[in-house]
């Protein structure tokens, strides 16, 4: 959660590639937030894109963030929050459980909601796992304190 997010969230079908963030000198701190970038899609013109808000964050085992204030239409989704939970199996070998719920105010959208949680943001989500895994593996820097 304190690396660089354009690594990260590289981008995947209807899911435009983060670009860079501005406003998180705080970013790691409870109650902090940043402003998130992503580059022109399918879906979205580019430039400003959402809001990333650090709801809690306990040292070494865990981090609830909320995604919100999107600037472009998202399926009727109006936020996203993200639980990520770190448990130490033996040395140099952790277990990550990372947990999501997408809120929808769009109660037509339901069906097309659940479908699309349960299918491509799934498949997404695990494509971000992933370039995690390679950013631990390449012993890439932390970003922010």
């Amino acid at each position: 959660m304190l690396c660089d997010i354009t690594k990260v969230h590289t981008g995947y079908g209807i899911m435009p590639r983060v670009t860079h963030c501005t406003e998180d000198g705080d970013w790691g701190r409870p109650g902090s937030s940043k402003k998130v970038f992503v580059a022109k899609s399918l879906t979205q013109k580019g430039g400003f894109a959402s809001v990333d808000n650090l709801i809690e964050r306990v040292e070494n085992e865990y981090w609830k963030i909320e995604v919100n204030d999107f600037q472009s239409w998202m399926l009727g989704f109006c936020k996203f929050v993200g639980e990520w939970r770190t448990t130490e199996l033996e040395v140099n070998k952790i277990q990550i459980d990372y947990t999501y719920t997408l809120y929808s105010d769009a109660l037509l959208l339901y069906p097309v909601n659940w479908l699309f949680a349960k299918t491509f943001w799934r498949l997404y989500m695990k494509r971000v796992l992933e370039n995690i895994r390679q950013l631990i593996l390449n012993d890439e820097p932390y970003l922010y304190d």
